[in-house]
């Protein structure tokens, strides 16, 4: 089987198991187990792949049949520019979460503290040390596994951050300039509901916000006054349709010149508020 032949045929069998981007998965699986890039494709199409090239790429296949993310295949994510490990233990880190990374540069300066809660992959305090010189940052999470995801990315990007396990605040002692948090924010009756590579793949923990999916705002919002310094900055990605009663919160809490941000697709995605 030629390199011609092996991305026709995984085209014809992603697209039969209904793969929302079949011909662009099936290309990267290929480049990822023969190890090419396009350039090298076009000039080598006729080549055969190796026996075991041709059965890694059948395995690789049919696990995207099955609908396992194409990330958690690979193991890597590209996030503002930058090369992130993944795997089941943490969220794929997608585009509408640039959003908030974006919004968090417009506030933190060097010298600050950045507290990431949630941190998951790490890619959104990561991001922020990468963007902006000399900032001290500390990541929490609950699951042991994606802290471990976290740390290997901030060495991957070079960045000096500490990440702790953390029931939320539970951990915490100290105060910072910035806290930025994607909490779990799905209500538990729509995740099953969503796409199988998010319902049936992705960390129902990182993703479950409980009976409306503002369980996780409430807790954090409740408590994190305490951990902010004096004109201290608190940035949620929300979900669409959740920027009112986000925003809301904070407002009763005291916080003020509190926002929502619509992200690239017009979406309410982001809500800011300062102390």
């Amino acid at each position: 089987m030629t390199f011609r032949e092996a991305l026709e045929k995984g085209e014809k069998v992603l697209n039969l198991a209904e793969i929302v981007d079949a011909k662009n998965d099936a290309w990267l699986l290929l480049a990822m187990v023969c190890k090419i890039n396009r350039t090298y494709y076009y000039v080598h199409m006729d080549e055969e792949l190796t026996i075991e090239q041709a059965s890694e790429y059948e395995s690789v296949l049919k696990k995207r049949t099955e609908h396992v993310p194409l990330q958690y295949i690979t193991g890597e994510q590209d996030f503002m520019g930058l090369p992130f490990k993944v795997s089941p233990a943490v969220l794929i880190p997608r585009q509408d979460t640039e959003t908030l990374v974006e919004e968090a540069l417009k506030v933190i300066k060097p010298g600050m503290k950045v507290m990431d809660m949630c941190t998951g992959s790490g890619c959104i305090l990561i991001s922020i040390l990468k963007n902006v010189t000399g900032l001290e940052g500390h990541g929490f999470d609950i699951s042991k596994q994606a802290l471990i995801v976290a740390k290997e990315n901030a060495k991957l990007n070079g960045v000096s951050a500490s990440f702790e396990r953390s029931d939320l605040f539970e951990m915490v002692t100290d105060t910072y300039d910035v806290i930025v948090s994607n909490p779990p924010y799905i209500p538990t009756a729509v995740i099953d509901g969503l796409m199988p590579e998010v319902a049936q793949f992705e960390p129902f923990q990182a993703l479950d916000g409980k009976e409306d999916g503002l369980f996780f705002y409430r807790k954090i919002v409740k408590d994190c006054r305490k951990y902010l310094k004096e004109n201290g900055k608190i940035l949620f990605e929300i979900g669409h349709d959740q920027g009112q009663a986000v925003s809301d919160m904070l407002t009763y809490a005291g916080f003020s010149d509190v926002k929502v941000v619509k992200d690239l697709a017009g979406n309410d995605r982001v809500v800011v508020g300062g102390l």
